[in-house]
């Protein structure tokens, strides 16, 4: 590792419903320091933040709300600090979901999420949540993105059951089919990254992601 790296603070947002301790082991993997917290002022004070999540949209909200984070996190982005949603991380980061109800999101992101409902070709609904192995396709280049270096369909893997539709379809960097639909499985707009898989559980081209991540801050960081 780099001294600049050893000293790059990255926060994970602890808000009771994240995968944490699997991110922080990939995110140490490819040489980047993490710490999980529910602080304010941490958060705030990192160099990066990475919004983690598992479970339902209107209680991911609330614990946030609850935390004090909404207003913190939406100036880290406003502040063009770095920000990485993951999975539920990612929803949250749109403008509203239609998950069990209406709720308002971060709205860092303009769009909404909404529930996986496709048929399949013989008029039967696929199964929903959509759990294990699916591949991811390029939109627009990868250069210069989290997702550089990978090959075009990848595999990755997923569990969810809502799906992110961005209203600016420029900010969608990999899209991936479900039944008929191809839905956002990666967007990228300035300082936001988020990914609807699990790259920590994605095994070694997963893993590259990270890598990718770390490289991108680190080069942010000494451009400054």
């Amino acid at each position: 590792m780099t001294d600049g790296l050893q000293a790059m603070k990255l926060a994970i947002v602890d808000y009771g419903l994240g995968n944490l301790f699997s991110i922080k082991n990939a995110c140490g993997y490819v040489g980047m320091q993490a710490v999980i917290t529910s602080d304010q002022q941490v958060i705030q004070d990192a160099d990066a933040v990475l919004l983690p999540g598992v479970g339902a949209f209107g209680d991911a909200m609330e614990a946030l709300s609850d935390l004090d984070l909404v207003t913190v996190l939406k100036y880290i982005a406003d502040k063009s600090k770095p920000i990485i949603g993951v999975c539920l991380g990612m929803q949250l980061l749109m403008t509203e979901s239609f998950e069990f109800g209406h709720h308002h999101g971060l709205g860092i992101i303009d769009g909404s999420v909404e529930r996986i409902s496709t048929p399949d070709t013989a008029g039967h609904h696929v199964k929903v949540p959509q759990i294990g192995w699916n591949r991811i396709y390029q939109r627009g280049s990868w250069a210069d993105t989290p997702l550089e270096g990978l090959a075009d369909g990848e595999f990755m893997y997923f569990v969810h059951s809502y799906v992110v539709k961005p209203m600016d379809a420029n900010v969608i960097i990999s899209l991936t089919r479900y039944g008929e639909e191809d839905f956002c499985s990666g967007l990228l707009r300035d300082n936001v990254f988020a990914f609807q898989f699990h790259p920590e559980r994605s095994g070694l081209e997963g893993l590259k992601i990270y890598k990718n991540v770390r490289s991108i801050l680190e080069k942010r960081r000494y451009s400054r």
